[in-house]
C-alpha cells in the first residue's frame, strides 16, 4: 500500500544534495583508483536510496526496487566513466591542444546523451510497472540529483584558458 506523496522536504533535499556534492567532490578532484570510487558510489547510493524510498513511499517489496537497482547499477558505471573524463581533462588542463579539447567535449557529449537515455529507459520501464505518476516522480528526482551534480561540477571546474597566463 502506497502511503500519500509529499514533495521531499527542503531539509531532506538539502542533506542528499550536500552528501552528494561531499561525495562527487572529492572523488572527481583527487588521484582515484577503482576501489575508492566503488566506496564513495555506495555510500553516495545509499543516501540517493534513502531519499528515493521517502519522495516515492512505496512498499519494500515493489517491483520498482528490482528496477531501480538495475538502474542504479547502470549509472554507476556511468559515472565511473564521467569521472574518468573530468581526471582527463585535468590532467590535460594546462597542454590542452584543439585536439584534446574537441575529445574531451565529445567524450563529455557523449556521455550525457547516455545518462539521458538510461533515465529515459527506466521512465518507461517504471511507468508500465507503477504507473505515470510514480515514474514521473522517479524521473523528477533523477533529473534533480544530476543537475545538482552538473552544477557542482561546472562550480568546480575551471573554464578552458581561465588560468592561461595572458
Amino acid at each position: 500500500m502506497k502511503k500519500s506523496n509529499d514533495m521531499i522536504p527542503y531539509a531532506k533535499k538539502s542533506t542528499l544534495v550536500i552528501a552528494l556534492l561531499t561525495i562527487f567532490t572529492t572523488i572527481s578532484f583527487s588521484q582515484t583508483n577503482t576501489e575508492e570510487i566503488d566506496f564513495y558510489q555506495s555510500i553516495f547510493g545509499m543516501e540517493k536510496k534513502q531519499a528515493v524510498t521517502a519522495f516515492l513511499q512505496l512498499e519494500e517489496n515493489d517491483p520498482f526496487w528490482n528496477m531501480y537497482d538495475e538502474y542504479e547499477k547502470e549509472r554507476k558505471e556511468l559515472g565511473k566513466k564521467r569521472i574518468e573524463i573530468l581526471n582527463n581533462y585535468a590532467a590535460n588542463y594546462l597542454t590542452l591542444t584543439d585536439e584534446k579539447a574537441s575529445e574531451l567535449i565529445k567524450q563529455s557529449i557523449s556521455q550525457r546523451k547516455k545518462i539521458d537515455k538510461l533515465i529515459v529507459t527506466y521512465y518507461k520501464k517504471v511507468k508500465k510497472s507503477n504507473g505515470a505518476k510514480v515514474a514521473a516522480q522517479f524521473y523528477q528526482l533523477e533529473n534533480y540529483i544530476l543537475v545538482a551534480i552538473r552544477m557542482t561540477i561546472m562550480e568546480k571546474v575551471p573554464f578552458i584558458g581561465e588560468f592561461d597566463e595572458n
